[in-house]
């Protein structure tokens, strides 16, 4: 079944290109089903790309999903034009009268500094707030899950010695719950992040659950209130090229950077990286629209108090 988009966001020529069935909102229209309502709260500068990754991952089900972007109102973009903002984005002040079957809320490359010095953390609280009585289940990516462990539970995140940047080895713990359903016992994913929420905190936090974990890069997974709240430490939206692009980025700026681990065949950064995290990725989202979503979200969205 299809994701919906709007008619003329600019990602859906590449997805269509890669036979992912996207459905426009006039064909939608015609469609005699209560859809899922999913929103994705689009934190990083290049907003294009995570459109088009996150597309990517929602796109293996056979549910019909449909799409609202939102971005803060307390930032402003200096790599999306407010052309593109206005035209496929809404802020919080537009929609939070709305509630949604689900919700994603990005990563952002604002982790070394203190949750508080965000110039939209405000604004962000808020809207974490909000999730509590206006989303069935949200999904933190990356930084995101850190600054939602920390609002929602305490925990404080720690500066790494350095980078953790590559392809990481992860075990899967508590298999019987379904969010890790049909997970082999070990997958990569990968990781960018320069700050960490320390495995034992995780660990010693009596609401949340470790459902995957890396010896090396530490928790992967985590989730709370029954599905309600999903913590994802990693990023396993990214495309094949995404490490490649903060590596060579890095590098030609001069920054100090490390060959993202696992990632280039013989570590040759020269060679095409192997796409080896991507089933374990839509496995990942279609488990989540499936499972703590589609089945318990309610089918009057608007009318049912959580």
């Amino acid at each position: 079944m299809p994701i919906k988009i709007q008619n003329d966001l600019p990602v859906k020529e590449i997805l269509e290109r890669e036979n992912i069935f996207v459905m426009d909102e006039t064909r939608s229209f015609h469609q005699d089903i209560r859809p899922l309502q999913i929103l994705i709260l689009n934190l990083m500068p290049l907003k294009e790309d995570t459109e088009l990754q996150l597309l990517r991952s929602l796109s293996n089900t056979p549910l019909q999903v449909d799409i609202t972007f939102m971005h803060v109102e307390s930032h402003e973009s200096k790599n999306t034009s407010m052309s593109h903002l206005n035209k496929f984005y809404q802020t919080f002040s537009d929609l939070k009268k709305r509630k949604f079957d689900g919700m994603i809320i990005t990563g952002a490359p604002v982790e070394q500094m203190e949750f508080e010095e965000v110039d939209y953390w405000q604004e962000l609280t808020g809207i974490m707030e909000w999730t509590k009585t206006h989303v069935t289940s949200t999904i933190y990516l990356c930084w995101g899950a850190q600054a939602g462990l920390y609002y929602h539970y305490g925990l404080q995140k720690k500066m790494l010695p350095q980078k953790m940047f590559g392809l990481f080895w992860h075990k899967v713990q508590n298999r019987k719950i379904p969010l890790v359903r049909g997970f082999d016992d070990m997958f990569l994913a990968p990781h960018s992040r320069h700050t960490e929420v320390p495995a034992a905190d995780i660990h010693n936090c009596p609401e949340l659950t470790v459902l995957a974990e890396s010896e090396e890069a530490g928790v992967f997974l985590a989730m709370a209130q029954e599905g309600r709240q999903i913590f994802v430490m990693g990023h396993p939206e990214y495309d094949r090229v995404t490490l490649d692009g903060e590596y060579k980025r890095d590098k030609g700026k001069g920054l100090p950077i490390d060959l993202p681990k696992n990632y280039y065949p013989g570590d040759d950064d020269q060679q095409k990286p192997l796409l080896l995290w991507r089933a374990h990725a839509n496995n990942l989202y279609t488990n989540w629209l499936n499972y703590y979503v589609y089945q318990i979200t309610p089918y009057d969205l608007d009318g049912t108090p959580f």
